[in-house]
C-alpha cells in the first residue's frame, strides 16, 4: 500500500463539498482491513509490523474522516473545550479532518467541570477540545484491535461489543452450576483515575509514546487558573 496515497484525500472534490461526497463504507471498510492485519500482526508476535499498520492507519484520511465524525455525530458534539469550539458545519469537519496531524500536534488544556454523584459528592471530568477528542478517536481506532486481542476474555466494561446483558449471562453461567461460589466479591480501587501513574501507561500501552505523554500532561484549566496533570488520567 502507498502510505502517502492513503493520506490524501479524494481527488478533485471542492473543499466545500467534501464532507458530503466522503464514501463512509469505503472509510468503514478500510480502517476495519487495517484493523484486521493489526490483530493478525499482534497474535504472531510481529510488534514491529503491528507500529507500522498503526501508523498507517493513524496517518490515513479514512481514519481521520471517520474520527472527524464520530466527535460530530456523538452527545458531546455541542460541547466544546476551552477554545469554545465546535464543528457544526459540513464546511468545518471538512477542514477538521486536514488538522489531524502528528507533526507538530500540541493538545490544548482540558476544561474542567464537575458533576453531581448518586451520594452528592462532585465527580471531576475533564473535557478535551473537538481536536483533541478527534485525535484520540483516531489513535482508539489503532490501539482497539489490540485492546480487544489482549484483552480478558471475561471484562466487559467499555468493550467494543460487549453489554452488561453479557456480564449477566456469564454470572448466570458460573453461578448457575452444583459447584457454585458461594460468594461475590465487589471491590473498588480508591480514586483510580485521580492517581493512576503516567509512567505505567507509557511503559505498557501499546500507542504512539510521544501523543500518550502530550495527552497525559497537558493540564486542565479550572475557574480560569491553569493547573498541572502529574499524574492521573482524566474522566469525561
Amino acid at each position: 500500500m502507498n502510505a502517502k496515497k492513503l493520506a490524501c484525500a479524494p481527488e478533485d472534490i471542492d473543499i466545500h463539498e467534501l464532507w458530503s461526497k466522503i464514501d463512509w463504507d469505503k472509510c468503514e471498510c478500510f480502517v476495519q482491513k487495517l484493523q484486521a492485519r493489526i490483530v493478525k500482526a499482534q497474535r504472531e508476535g510481529r510488534h514491529n509490523k503491528v507500529k507500522a499498520l498503526q501508523w498507517m492507519l493513524t496517518h490515513s484520511f479514512y481514519a481521520k474522516a471517520l474520527a472527524v465524525k464520530r466527535v460530530t455525530t456523538n452527545k458531546g458534539k455541542s460541547t466544546s473545550g476551552v477554545d469554545k469550539i465546535t464543528w457544526s458545519s459540513p464546511l468545518a469537519k471538512a477542514k477538521a479532518i486536514f488538522t489531524l496531524k502528528r507533526r507538530g500536534y500540541k493538545p490544548q488544556p482540558l476544561k474542567r467541570v464537575n458533576i453531581k454523584k448518586k451520594n452528592g459528592k462532585l465527580r471531576p471530568l475533564g473535557i478535551p477540545t473537538m481536536k483533541d477528542r478527534a485525535m484520540q478517536a483516531l489513535y482508539l481506532m489503532a490501539l482497539d484491535p489490540i485492546a480487544e486481542t489482549t484483552g480478558d476474555n471475561h471484562s466487559y466494561g467499555f468493550r467494543k461489543y460487549r453489554c452488561t446483558h453479557d456480564a449477566i449471562e456469564q454470572c448466570y453461567i458460573v453461578l448457575s452450576r452444583s459447584v457454585a461460589p458461594e460468594w461475590i466479591l465487589e471491590g473498588d480501587i480508591k480514586g483510580c483515575f485521580d492517581h493512576i501513574s503516567h509512567e505505567w501507561l507509557i511503559n505498557n500501552i501499546p500507542m504512539d509514546k510521544e501523543i500518550l505523554r502530550k495527552w497525559l500532561e497537558c493540564g486542565y484549566v479550572f475557574n480560569g487558573e491553569l493547573f498541572p496533570t502529574e499524574e492521573g488520567t482524566p474522566q469525561g
